[in-house]
Formats: structure tokens, sequence, C-alpha cells
């Protein structure tokens, strides 16, 4: 008969056990850098999971792209290949992507694969057969305004997708209202002015996020970040509270008050331009 383990024996494999349940999920869950967000997420952003990000204006799309890299580039490697498969209309409207601008956000454009499909219905059936392929790091999906094709059942099938392979895929829609969806997570991004450096140098890129939903977890988060290129973690923007919450004061609506500035430039074809919101 086997003798039974000691006390001491036993408490050791139970925490050994425990490290390493808590080790995988830790693999499973992408910090971004910032506590409180980490915090609002239990630890990270879901790996393998559908996650949507919004601009619900065309104004806000070079800062939806933006951030959109941003979670890409914290979700994997710098090494790793990322897919952007683009609505032809969403090229047309929003423009190309900007090369110095990914640069600037720390994305390697020899890793980045783009395509760009016709219609949404097209991009939809390519996004699925991109998401079942685990080489892929991450794939970004780019749909402009709200497509019929785009409807829960679509969203479904990219989530099993992502869930099955691994891959984590970001669905990325401008000028768009919000919809039923399957996605992990939801976030709603606006521009946000840079605050200029010393000598009116730019500033660092800067974007107001709001996680509107998050399945199984609370939601309502609203924080004004900047992202440090160096490395690669969002943070607060000077003079926001220690909680990470801006009170962004109203104009009408929910839209900020009007800031100059350079505001991030991902997808527009020219540099960074200075911003004005007006009220």
């Amino acid at each position: 008969m086997a003798e039974s383990l000691s006390p001491l024996t036993a408490l050791r494999q139970r925490i050994a056990a425990m490290a390493g349940v808590q080790a995988a999920e830790s693999a499973n869950l992408a910090s971004l850098g910032h506590a409180g967000i980490d915090a609002r997420l239990e630890g990270g952003l879901a790996r393998g999971q559908l996650h949507e990000v919004i601009a619900g204006e065309a104004d806000d799309a070079s800062s939806a792209a933006g951030f959109a890299s941003m979670l890409a580039r914290r979700i994997v490697p710098a090494n790793a290949t990322i897919i952007w498969l683009r609505e032809g209309e969403a090229q047309h409207g929003g423009g190309g992507l900007y090369a110095p601008g990914l640069v600037d956000l720390g994305i390697d454009p020899a890793r980045l694969v783009i395509g760009v499909l016709p219609d949404a219905l097209s991009l939809l059936r390519v996004a699925a057969e991109v998401v079942r392929c685990p080489d892929v790091g991450v794939a970004v999906i780019e749909l402009w305004k709200s497509p019929r094709a785009l409807d829960l059942t679509a969203t479904r099938r990219l989530a099993v997708a992502a869930e099955s392979s691994g891959v984590t895929a970001l669905l990325l829609r401008v000028a768009a209202e919000e919809a039923p969806s399957a996605a992990h997570t939801r976030w709603r991004v606006r521009s946000v002015a840079a605050l200029p450096l010393e000598a009116d140098a730019p500033g660092h890129t800067a974007l107001e996020v709001e996680l509107v939903r998050q399945r199984g977890g609370r939601a309502g988060g609203r924080w004004i970040l900047e992202w440090d290129r160096d490395q690669a973690i969002f943070r607060d923007q000077a003079g926001v509270g220690q909680r990470g919450y801006h009170a962004v004061p109203e104009t009408g609506g929910t839209r900020g008050a009007a800031l100059s500035g350079a505001v991030v430039s991902a997808v527009s074809g020219e540099p960074p331009r200075p911003h004005r919101r007006a009220g």
C-alpha cells in the first residue's frame, strides 16, 4: 500500500498546481500595461477571443485604427504576423493605412499583411478563414458603417473561430452604430488631442477609450490615454486622476471640448495633423 503524502508535501503539490493554473490563465490574458484597465479586465485582454472596437464617427477612424494597432502590439510579440482585412468602402472613406504612423506605434510594417475586399460579405468570409489559421498573430477586420452582413451570426462565427484557433480577432467598425455582437469586449474610441511637449514638440499619441461591454465582467470604464511607444503600454494622459478616469467637459453631447494638438494618424495617408474639434 502506497504511503500517504505528508501534509507538507501535499501542500507543496497544491501550491504548484495552483501556480500552474495561474500561469496558464496569465498566458491567455494580455496586459495593457495600465493598472486601471487591467483590473477592470480582471488581468488583461483575453487572447483567442473576438474584441470589437467602434469609432462612432468617421473623424475618429484614425484613433480607432490606432487603438486596434496598440492592442495588437500588446497581444502578440513584435515579430508576430498581423493580418489586416479592410472593406473597400473603409479604404475609400478612411484612406490607406499610414506606414510611418504604424511604425510610431511600434508595428513593423514588414509583419503586416493587408487585404482589401470589395464588400462586407466577402470580407467576413475571408476573415473567418484567416481567424481559423493558428499561425496568425492577430486579425484586424475593418468594416465601414453597419453593413447588413455583419449580424449576430457573423460575429458568432468569428468568435468561435478565434476560440478554436487561439487567434485574437479585432473587429474594427468605423462610423458605426452598436449592434448585437458575440464579441468578448466592446470598446468605443474617440479622438483626443495630444498634449504638446517642450518647445511645442508633438506629444504622445492620445485617445479616449470606453469599455462599453465585457462578457461576464464589468464594463463602463472610460479613460483618457497616451501610448508609450518605448514601453508599448497605455498610460493616463498627464493631468488625469489616479483612478484613470477623466472628466471630459460636455459640449452638448457626449463629446469632449475642443482641443488643439496632434492626434494619431494610423489610417490616413497623411502625417499626424493639428486637431481641433468644434463643440
